[in-house]
C-alpha cells in the first residue's frame, strides 16, 4: 500500500485591477463630457435622421393606408369619360346615358374635353386614319387615366379585322384596361365594364 501524498495548495496571485488604459469605459477620474457639446451633437446628427427616418415611414404609412385609399375611392366614384363616339357602339354608349339605364347615378359623367376627362370609351371600329387623332386625345388627358375598348371592333377589329384601313385592337395604340365583347354590346355590358374598371381602381397601389 503507498502513502496517500497530500495535495499541495496551489497559490494565486491576486488579478491586477484595470487601469484606466484598459479599460473601455470612461472612469469617474476623467473630465465629463461639458453638456453642450451633447446637445449641439444631438441636434446636428441625431434628430435630423431621426426626423428623415419618422418622416419617411409616416409617409410611407400614409400613401399606403390613407391617401392611395382616398385618391382610388374619389377616382373610381367619379369618373369622367370623353363624349366621343366612332360608329355603331357609340349609340349604346349614348342609350347607357340615357334615362332607362341612367349611368351617371355611377358617377359617370361625359364631358366634352379630353382635358377634362380620365376614361376613354372606344366604341366603334377605328381606323389607321383617325389612329393619330385617338392618340392625341389619350395625350391629352390628365393622369391617371383609363381606357374601356367598347365592342368587338375595338377589342380586335371585329368583322372588318382584314381590312387594310381598319386598326385590329385599339391596344396597338393605347394601354386598355377593361375589354367589353359584343357587337355592339348592350348598355348593361357597359355598365358592367365601368364597375369592373372601378374594382380595378378601387384595388390600384400605385
Amino acid at each position: 500500500m503507498g502513502r496517500l501524498s497530500a495535495a499541495k495548495p496551489v497559490l494565486t496571485t491576486p488579478a491586477a485591477a484595470p487601469t484606466a488604459e484598459d479599460s473601455p469605459l470612461p472612469m469617474a477620474t476623467e473630465p465629463a463630457v461639458p453638456f453642450i457639446e451633447i446637445e449641439t451633437l444631438r441636434a446636428r446628427e441625431f434628430l435630423p435622421a431621426a426626423k428623415e427616418a419618422l418622416g419617411s415611414l409616416l409617409s410611407e404609412q400614409a400613401q399606403g393606408k390613407l391617401i392611395r385609399p382616398m385618391f382610388n375611392w374619389a377616382g373610381r366614384n367619379s369618373l369622367f369619360p370623353l363624349h366621343w363616339g366612332l360608329a355603331c357602339c357609340a349609340i349604346e354608349f349614348a342609350a347607357a346615358f340615357g334615362a332607362r339605364w341612367d349611368a351617371e347615378r355611377f358617377g359617370v359623367v361625359p364631358r366634352s374635353s379630353p382635358r377634362q376627362c380620365d376614361l376613354l370609351i372606344v366604341n366603334g371600329t377605328v381606323t389607321w386614319k383617325v389612329a393619330h387623332k385617338l392618340i392625341t386625345l389619350y395625350e391629352q388627358m390628365p393622369e391617371p387615366k383609363w381606357v374601356i375598348a367598347m365592342g368587338n371592333c375595338a377589342t380586335g377589329g371585329g368583322p372588318f379585322r382584314t381590312a387594310y384601313s381598319v386598326v385590329p385592337g385599339v391596344d396597338k395604340l393605347v394601354p386598355v384596361d377593361v375589354y367589353i365583347a359584343g357587337c355592339p354590346p348592350r348598355p348593361e355590358a357597359l355598365l358592367d365594364g365601368i364597375l369592373r374598371l372601378e374594382q380595378l381602381i378601387k384595388e390600384r397601389k400605385e
